[in-house]
């Protein structure tokens, strides 16, 4: 059953993809609202994507829930939630930085079972079973990912966001200030799915953001939990008061040393 969320989730989540693309203008897009702070926007094409994919997963799943970015969440019947965000990385999206996806994850009884993200710019995918592992998709195969083991954690390049509200940035900038020595360098792509899927492939040896909330999360999570990765919060499993992931190998003494920064 799993394998079919992860079919539909992929269909659609490649349809969501072609009608963001086809729908951007040259430019900058034009921002429609704002959400936590006057910093972080929408547009009318990120509701239009998400009212796309809701109604795709209704039509062939029309008991199920669903949970996404833009509002309006359904109570389903199944135990089944669809968890989305219809455009990642929207500030990217808003300047035409090439690094914003549709996530979709299969939730059955609270727990993720199937994650999909496509890179809306570059046609890049994802796919993740939980149980099963996790792949980068090549035409219809799919290349089986495997994290890979960084040297150590004073060696780790680490992708990570900040919060749109004011208040909690500082907080954050001044963990950073005692973090940032401690690691080789930080990377800040825009896009928490897309940061969790390169991950998953190796481009970054470790990951931490605070504020994601389960649609950032689901997918680009599962992915990088399937690639060998383990992921963690300050005071237990990863939430929006901390997302941290990192290979086993340097897991333990990662994860202490982000909370010794004080994030």
């Amino acid at each position: 059953m799993t394998e079919q969320f992860l079919t539909l989730a992929r269909e659609v989540g490649r349809e969501a993809a072609a009608f963001v693309a086809d729908k951007r203008p040259a430019g900058r897009v034009t921002i429609s609202a704002t959400k936590s702070s006057p910093t972080d926007v929408v547009t009318e094409i990120d509701e239009a994507c998400e009212r796309l994919i809701r109604e795709r997963i209704f039509a062939a799943r029309p008991d199920d829930g669903f949970v996404g970015e833009e509002g309006n969440d359904v109570v389903g019947t199944t135990g089944v939630d669809w968890v989305v965000d219809p455009i990642d990385g929207t500030v990217n999206f808003v300047y035409g930085i090439p690094a914003y996806a549709v996530s979709i994850a299969a939730r059955q009884d609270g727990e993720v079972v199937a994650g999909y993200v496509v890179n809306i710019a570059s046609g890049a995918e994802w796919g993740a079973l939980r149980g099963a592992g996790a792949w980068r998709y090549a035409g219809e195969s799919r290349q089986v990912l495997t994290a890979p083991q960084p040297e150590s954690v004073a060696h780790a390049l680490v992708a990570t966001g900040f919060n749109y509200i004011p208040a909690v940035r500082t907080a954050q900038a001044a963990a950073m200030a005692t973090f940032l020595p401690q690691v080789r360098d930080i990377r800040r792509i825009g896009s928490a799915a897309l940061d969790l899927c390169g991950l998953a492939e190796g481009q970054f040896d470790a990951y931490l953001e605070q504020g994601l909330k389960p649609w950032d999360l689901a997918a680009g999570g599962l992915i990088a939990a399937e690639s060998g990765l383990l992921l963690s919060g300050i005071d237990g499993g990863p939430d929006e008061r901390m997302v941290m992931a990192a290979h086993p190998a340097i897991a333990e003494e990662y994860f202490a040393l982000v909370r010794a920064c004080g994030f």
